[in-house]
């Protein structure tokens, strides 16, 4: 105890536990998930958590798809340098935009219970119902090819920024529809909104739906703290998705989607890779032990075992 009778949170400091976030709606709400979570778990007062907001360069550049500009880095690069300056102590990320090559010095020490995986169509109810021709809004590479595989036709045009500037853009008619997390409606209080995409028609991202904290490796009584407020399940199915994602060396513009699934200690594990216009796809099913460590990785070696050379060539 302190001599303000104010528990350390950290050994020999006297502060609130300060966490990073980017500082885009979406991205706060999250943090503030992550805040709420310790201060019930834990019993601290409010003040004991300080959220810090920091702009990501993902958040300064809308023109461009990011898979152009540098990936997933675009994301976590300021939060990254922060952690290593000590200017914070953990930062909260959406896992679905964490590099799967992280550098030693950090670690993933927790994550929230995993939310709604779906994506969810804005704009129209099914993408069977889109007119001829539609123009569909998205970034993602994934969501373009699986969108391209179920109707050729549409006209697929890069579209950025938040929820509510995408949702703008729908409503301007500047775009028929776009594709936007469900978990991230949700966390924003707008889960009334678009229609979810069954996994056989739109695979989520690997990751999607999950909420990462992360931290230095070095500092182990702060990764006990934050794995007190993690959902194992969660844990062991993203881990899973990750170590797929690995193998395949996929990067931003791999059109690639996994979902694990955990019942008791068994997991299960989809996956699909595609061409990026959706002239090719493959999926395939892994259920495996949780401690089966190589499972997702042969998982991703027999998809591309299958694949045409041209396909094999996104994911090298």
């Amino acid at each position: 105890m302190t001599k303000n009778n104010k528990p350390d949170i950290l050994p020999g400091i006297d502060r609130p536990l300060r966490i990073g976030t980017r500082e885009s709606p979406l991205a706060m709400a999250q943090a503030k998930m992550v805040a709420t979570k310790l201060l019930s778990i834990h019993g601290w007062r409010p003040d004991m958590v300080e959220l810090v907001p920091i702009v990501a360069t993902g958040d300064r550049i809308q023109d461009r798809a990011l898979a152009d500009i540098g990936g997933k880095a675009l994301w976590t690069k300021e939060l990254d340098w922060a952690l290593h300056e000590g200017e914070i102590d953990c930062a909260v990320h959406s896992m679905k935009d964490v590099e799967t090559l992280r550098p030693d010095t950090l670690i993933i020490a927790a994550m929230l219970e995993r939310a709604d995986t779906h994506d969810r169509l804005i704009g129209a109810g099914s993408i069977d119902d889109l007119p001829q021709g539609a123009i569909v809004g998205t970034a993602s590479p994934r969501r373009r090819a699986q969108l391209l595989l179920r109707r050729g036709d549409l006209d697929i045009r890069l579209i950025r920024g938040n929820v509510h500037t995408r949702l703008a853009k729908i409503k301007n008619g500047e775009f028929s529809a776009t594709l936007l997390a469900a978990a991230g409606l949700l966390r924003l209080g707008m889960d009334d909104i678009g229609t979810d995409l069954p996994d056989d028609i739109m695979m989520p991202a690997p990751a999607q739906g999950a909420i990462g904290i992360e931290t230095l490796s070095r500092s182990s009584h702060l990764r006990g703290v934050l794995k007190e407020i993690s959902h194992h399940a969660t844990f062991r199915a993203i881990m899973a998705e990750r170590a797929f994602l690995k193998e395949l060396t996929a990067d931003c513009h791999s059109p690639v989607g996994a979902l694990a699934t955990v019942d008791g200690m068994r997991i299960k594990l989809r996956a699909k890779i595609l061409m990026p216009d959706g002239s090719e796809n493959i999926s395939k099913t892994s259920e495996f032990d949780v401690g089966d460590v190589e499972a997702p990785a042969l998982l991703a070696r027999k998809l591309l075992g299958e694949a045409s050379e041209e396909l094999k060539a996104i994911f090298s």
